[in-house]
């Protein structure tokens, strides 16, 4: 990498990090709701799912991921607390993780949501960490 020059402030993607709390936990044990939800919110985002892989714990218990071409979108899941914790991480300027985000409280059902919002890319230092909310049907 020698010689070669960054722009400074190079917004590259956008990562964000969702806490999900007080989902119903019959929907976070099992394996092929989770993994379309993930696809749906990948489509919502506007990427281009590429590939995906879901495992199921014993007792309880899903850990996953969508591969998209702008990056990923996972989720990890603790239905004995009603708990999941979701990354989606995308890039370029046509996508929008928060159209993912829309899909995933949608389908999940979190009575409550913590998020962070991290801009990724050469020289950035934003993170943004949202209020904690209480979702309103």
């Amino acid at each position: 990498m020698t010689g070669e020059k960054f722009k400074v402030g190079l917004r590259l993607g956008r990562h964000i990090v969702i806490e999900l709390m007080d989902c119903p936990p019959e929907l976070l044990d099992s394996i092929e709701f989770l993994k379309k939800t993930l696809r749906e919110a990948a489509i919502a985002s506007n990427s281009t799912v590429i590939s995906d892989y879901f495992y199921k714990f014993k007792p309880q218990g899903v850990s996953g991921f969508v591969l998209i071409a702008e990056s990923h979108i996972s989720i990890h899941t603790w239905p004995e607390y009603g708990y999941a914790a979701v990354d989606i991480y995308t890039c370029g300027n046509d996508t929008d993780p928060w159209k993912g985000l829309e899909v995933l409280t949608k389908r999940l059902k979190p009575k409550r949501l913590l998020i962070s919002e991290i801009e990724r890319g050469v020289d950035m230092q934003k993170i943004k960490v949202c209020e904690p909310a209480t979702v309103t049907a």
